[in-house]
């Protein structure tokens, strides 16, 4: 099984999290919402007090936030120094936030120039298909 860290857990990432805790991976999660992690936490996921800690060990990093300007602020930082400065090349970066195209590949450039594998991987069918674990991926990344 994978090791997982998943940011956002609003009302489209908390079912993805929960359904990868039932899958058996292990799974860290991190959210500005105690609640949410506390969720989580009930479920069998490990809480990180921070999105830096959440991503330690990972082998792949989720996200599910807001809107593009939170995904780039994660990832890339106002200053250059967003989790993307602390992955290793070994890591795969999923982010399935509905964004704008332009800040996807904003943060995939900045991926792909640190070595990072990063698929933009907005999801459809709303929340009942994310409790249910059917959810529909459209994947946009490099073939490997």
């Amino acid at each position: 099984m994978a090791t997982v860290a998943f940011i956002g857990l609003g009302n489209m990432g908390g079912p993805m999290a929960k359904n990868l805790v039932a899958a058996g991976h292990a799974v860290t999660v991190f959210d500005l919402m105690p609640q949410a992690c506390a969720e989580l936490k009930e479920v069998g996921a490990a809480v990180a007090p921070t999105t830096e800690s959440a991503v330690e060990g990972a082998e792949y990093v989720i996200t599910m936030l807001p809107a593009g300007k939170h995904v780039q602020s994660v990832y890339v930082g106002d200053d250059g120094n967003g989790l993307l400065s602390k992955l290793d090349n070994s890591v795969t970066v999923l982010d399935c936030s509905t964004i704008d195209a332009e800040t996807a590949r904003t943060v995939g450039i900045a991926a792909k120039e640190m070595g990072i594998g990063f698929m933009d991987s907005p999801v459809s069918g709303g929340v009942a298909a994310a409790a249910a674990g059917t959810l529909a991926f459209m994947c946009g990344g490099e073939a490997e």
